[in-house]
């Protein structure tokens, strides 16, 4: 039982984060241009190392699994 509440909460995130991307692109347009991402543009080679969106997505993630946890228990 706690397997399938646990698939249920992902799906549930995975939808409203797709729902988000699909009617309000604005709302995302900011991940990847934070300061500290990397760009560089060579003739012919594109290099993109986004640090500071990876560290944010990093936290974010952290806080909903620990959420996740709290939420159901640690049975």
């Amino acid at each position: 039982m706690r397997a399938g509440n646990v698939v249920m909460v992902v799906g549930i995130v995975v939808v409203a984060i797709g729902a988000a991307l699909r009617w309000a692109p604005w709302l995302v347009t900011w991940f990847g241009r934070l300061p500290g991402d990397i760009h560089i543009e060579g003739q012919n080679t594109r290099i993109f190392v986004p640090i500071t969106s990876m560290l944010l997505l990093s936290l974010l993630a952290s806080l909903i699994f620990y959420a996740g946890r709290s939420f159901f228990g640690d049975r």
